[in-house]
């Protein structure tokens, strides 16, 4: 039967992994040295917690999604997200582990600009692989983390901390970017996928039915995270995947409006708007003419 524990401090983590706790806000550690999570367990984060797997490091469930860890990969957890425990009987720890509490980065640049980091958001199964020279990277600045921790607490100490994590965080960012990048044919692949499923919920009566299509719908038909998705595609073709359904909106609508047999509301409704007037709000923001005046001038 599984068990679910809340860890809302870093000296409840600690205490699970058998970690001393040298900051009551943030923990850095080497896993080899810890003891395993309870098995056939869920945890629910009230912290932030990055990865550096080592080795065959056991399997995470997260959402619907299992993954089997390889050798440097990283992952990440934000406040609120709950990660299953499915580990083999003779399974030991492997890697760097860093959690930090929210409390830590409040008030500071890092605080200000932690939401930028989509891949706090990815499925497990859209986790960092780094290569030897990108593992060494990010082992330095856990090594200086560690350090620090070491150290005692003075008026310099959560300027420094946090500043290293912001570089971590801002080399993983990075570190994605060439993911992305050398993963170009599967790129490809969902771009193209995307494509033709925003054809198909057009062409078909689900925006009539269901009304305008959202990001997270796509996603979950390609079997991403929203963010991850999102992320794919502004990488790929430079427009995100929100401004790629209003760009299909509004080329619908100029095609549709040329059919006088049909109202503008009429349009409105088959595009999958709930009001005619959010239709024409959007139509002329986009255009700078409203659909009546766009008809008129064709």
């Amino acid at each position: 039967m599984e068990h679910l524990i809340k860890v809302e401090k870093i000296s409840q983590y600690n205490d699970l992994k058998g970690v001393e706790t040298l900051h009551p806000l943030i923990s850095v550690f080497d896993n080899s040295s810890t003891k395993s999570l309870p098995n056939n367990s869920k945890i629910h984060f009230g912290l932030y917690a990055i990865f550096l797997k080592a080795g065959k490091c056991g399997e995470l469930k997260y959402g619907r999604n299992n993954y089997d860890y390889d050798d440097g990969t990283m992952v990440f957890f934000a406040p609120g997200q709950v990660i299953e425990i499915n580990n083999e009987d003779d399974y030991l720890p492997t890697g760097l582990a860093l959690l930090f509490h929210p409390d830590l980065i409040k008030g500071t640049s890092l605080g200000k600009q932690i939401s930028q980091y989509s891949f706090f958001s990815y499925e497990t199964h859209e986790a960092l692989h780094l290569s030897l020279k990108e593992q060494q990277i990010i082992r330095d600045l856990f090594s200086k983390l560690e350090y620090e921790l070491s150290q005692s607490i003075d008026k310099h100490s959560k300027s420094i901390i946090t500043n290293n994590i912001e570089l971590l965080l801002n080399y993983c960012v990075r570190f994605y970017d060439r993911q992305f990048i050398t993963r170009e044919n599967v790129n490809t692949d969902v771009l193209s996928k995307f494509e033709n499923l925003l054809n198909e919920y057009f062409q078909s009566e689900t925006a009539q039915d269901s009304g305008l299509p959202s990001v997270s719908y796509f996603a979950g038909l390609l079997h991403l995270s929203p963010n991850y998705f999102g992320d794919l595609i502004k990488k790929e073709t430079g427009k995100s995947a929100q401004e790629h359904i209003q760009l299909k909106l509004i080329n619908l609508a100029k095609e549709r409006i040329f059919d006088t047999n049909k109202s503008i509301s009429q349009i409105a409704f088959e595009l999958g708007f709930k009001y005619p007037q959010h239709f024409n709000r959007m139509f002329k923001k986009n255009t700078g003419f409203t659909p009546i005046e766009y008809r008129s001038l064709n």
